[in-house]
């Protein structure tokens, strides 16, 4: 385990503590001194109002892909849960995407929807519609964002889900048909409950990658048009490899490191499973 440990430590645990330690400094790459402002960092932090603007796009574009993934990926697979060749096919269809990275599938999209020599823009003159500019515009970039994470991520969402459906005792149904309980009624009450672990694991990992988001965003958009689309990531990015303030971009990665810790605390106690259940 020495060198697995050793390659952990150098280049994981001590990035870390090296960010907490840069956070309680006005730490600028290539000054001749750092000074050290404690918490000044955070106080600065707090009443930044691009700080604001980005915690709450990050909120929305969480809240907005994570309820529709789970809701996507559970629909679907349900209706993907027998094993044929067509579902096995379809299935593979959902799930291809997301073995894509991001950076990818940001350029593609941001070529399709481009209004110019774009698909999606050819497409709409061909029925004589004025094209739309997706990524221009203030009302339509962070939908247009939210739409191509969801579809990249769906097929995730619906493996999960596929498995945990597949793990159902079918004793559970047989026992809820002989008590009269219709299709609602199953899932509301057998299935539902019985993936609980399912559902936890599946939404903490796309809430985390959620607020984590950057890749898409700054290749879709790079936080435009006019900061519509800045997450905290990127601005954590353009702050600390941008402007180069360190020790300020140090303060926002403990902070989002902060609100994710305080979220999945949160989503434990909601999805909380034991044997009782």
């Amino acid at each position: 385990m020495a060198p697995s440990i050793l390659i952990l430590g150098v280049f994981v645990l001590f990035p870390i503590l090296q960010s907490l330690y840069y956070s309680f400094f006005d730490w600028t790459i290539g000054a001749v001194s750092q000074q050290f402002v404690g918490f000044g960092n955070y106080a600065k932090l707090f009443q930044d109002p691009q700080f604001w603007n980005a915690l709450g796009i990050t909120i929305v574009f969480t809240v907005v892909s994570v309820v529709l993934l789970l809701a996507l990926g559970l629909g679907t697979g349900l209706l993907l849960l027998r094993d044929t060749l067509i579902t096995r096919l379809v299935r593979s269809i959902f799930f291809f995407p997301t073995i894509v990275s991001l950076v990818s599938i940001g350029l593609v999209w941001k070529f399709l929807l481009d209004p110019d020599i774009g698909l999606v823009g050819g497409l709409s003159q061909v029925f004589g519609i004025t094209p739309v500019h997706w990524l221009q515009s203030t009302s339509l970039a962070l939908p247009s964002v939210i739409f191509v994470d969801i579809w990249k991520n769906v097929g995730f969402a619906m493996i999960l889900f596929v498995a945990g459906l597949k793990g159902v005792p079918q004793e559970r149904y047989e026992a809820g048909r002989l008590d009269g309980a219709g299709t609602w009624q199953l899932t509301r009450f057998i299935t539902i409950p019985s993936i609980r672990p399912t559902m936890l694991f599946t939404t903490m990992i796309l809430t985390i990658q959620s607020l984590q988001v950057f890749d898409l965003v700054y290749v879709m958009t790079d936080g435009g048009p006019v900061f519509h689309t800045d997450t905290l990531v990127n601005l954590l990015y353009r702050d600390g490899f941008v402007n180069f303030q360190t020790g300020y971009a140090s303060a926002i990665s403990w902070v989002l490191f902060a609100i994710i810790m305080l979220i999945s605390a949160l989503q434990l106690k909601v999805f909380r499973y034991n044997d009782v259940d």
